[in-house]
């Protein structure tokens, strides 16, 4: 049965929005990518996408998996680190990328927005300055109407617009985000220390504090931080890199000498903030993707991933199908599960890994250093496991992907 879905409207140009637009593409349906921004940029500074990503890319059959590998860091080695540098707990990555099939690469958000946004095409419609308002559905289309007077009409509406997304406002009650009760520093810097192999995903547990360090290649390091502390103050943080600098005092040397090297307009505050997990994503003809639907904290390093699993589950839907509404209420049966349990796994891990509770932090320590091998490995490799497209409605086949 042909296909009836053939365009859409994807509102949000981030990692999610730029997938979902290759993928559908992919599929034969035609794209306008709106963007509330007045130029196409990456949000924040680096990532690490997993396999489960990387797998979900490799169905496109346009090499983008193998691309990443070329930009990025493909990753070594998965440590867990006392505050003073010494290990918890060093976990090789080979057997996990063996195990899952496929590696896991860290990177900066520029270069993989740069490869999506050329795996799109020069010919795909973009639409910057877009700040969406609201959307109008008929028995035949979807219309977007934005703040400048501009109205988009598709046979269908993706809300990619992450945390704050008006699609989401629309289809669901406006409540503002739920806080994780800790803040985040988020930067990028040129650095190389012994500490640090090449290719290495190192996390510094304190009490109520933590320190990531990711190596993303050609002599460039991810970093993040965070501190337990009230919404309020998280939303609002008053303090800069001096502070910053004080409070990772007599932690590991590595992390000093990586904040001093990063120029304080480089270093990214944020309130860690997610939405509890939606029953629903959309009706008719709209539905959403990423963090419109499922924002999460970041304890599982899932959030991108997610949106790309996502997208590319939808373009196999619509393609599959030739119902828009039924394809989008079949992506969202097939998605809502997975990540109804990384939303909620991922606040679970946070207040663990974020405690300040001297009896609790004993025993995530010791959980980390006591673990077998096999049960550390079960537990990072289940949310980096691919989950696969889905079996298609057998009465609604139309083009494959």
């Amino acid at each position: 049965m042909t296909n009836s879905v053939k365009s859409a409207i994807i509102v949000g140009a981030g990692i999610g929005g730029l997938t979902a637009a290759v993928a559908l593409r992919r599929a034969g349906i035609d794209v306008i990518l709106c963007e509330r921004s007045p130029q196409l940029r990456a949000a924040g500074f680096g990532l690490g996408l997993q396999a489960n990503a990387m797998h979900a890319l490799r169905t496109l059959e346009l090499g983008i998996d193998e691309q990443l590998l070329r930009v990025g860091a493909r990753s070594r080695s998965v440590s867990y680190r006392r505050t003073d540098g010494s290990d918890l707990r060093r976990i090789d990555a080979a057997p996990v990328e063996a195990a899952l099939g496929a590696p896991s690469v860290g990177l900066a958000r520029k270069d993989l927005h740069d490869v999506l946004l050329a795996a799109c095409g020069d010919d795909m419609q973009i639409e910057l300055g877009a700040d969406a308002l609201r959307y109008i559905e008929a028995s035949d289309s979807v219309q977007v109407e934005f703040a400048d007077g501009r109205a988009l009409r598709a046979d269908v509406l993706i809300g990619a617009d992450g945390i704050n997304s008006a699609i989401r406002a629309q289809l669901h009650s406006v409540e503002p985000p739920r806080s994780g009760d800790y803040v985040a520093w988020l930067a990028l810097a040129s650095f190389s220390h012994p500490a640090i192999e090449d290719g290495a995903h190192i996390q510094y547990w304190g009490r109520g504090m933590r320190f990531g360090i990711n190596d993303i290649g050609r002599g460039r390091i991810y970093w993040w931080g965070t501190l337990t502390t009230t919404a309020e103050l998280a939303a609002n943080w008053p303090h800069g890199k001096d502070d910053l600098l004080e409070r990772f005092s007599g932690w590991a040397p590595e992390i000093g000498e990586l904040i001093t090297a990063t120029p304080e307009s480089d270093i990214l505050t944020l309130p860690a903030q997610d939405r509890p997990p939606l029953t629903e994503w959309g009706r008719g003809r709209v539905t959403l993707l990423g963090d419109a639907a499922h924002p999460m904290l970041t304890s599982l390093s899932q959030g991108a991933n997610a949106a790309i699993e996502d997208a590319v589950v939808l373009a196999h839907a619509l393609a599959t199908c030739h119902d828009p509404a039924t394809a989008l209420r079949g992506y969202e049966r097939r998605r809502i599960p997975r990540t109804t349990m990384l939303v909620n796994r991922s606040r679970t891990q946070a207040d663990l890994e974020q405690t300040t509770d001297p009896v609790l932090i004993e025993a995530r320590d010791r959980f980390v250093v006591d673990a077998a091998d096999n049960d550390r490995r079960s537990a990072l490799m289940e949310p980096m496991t691919w989950p696969g497209l889905g079996d298609p409605d057998p009465v609604h086949q139309g083009a494959p992907l």
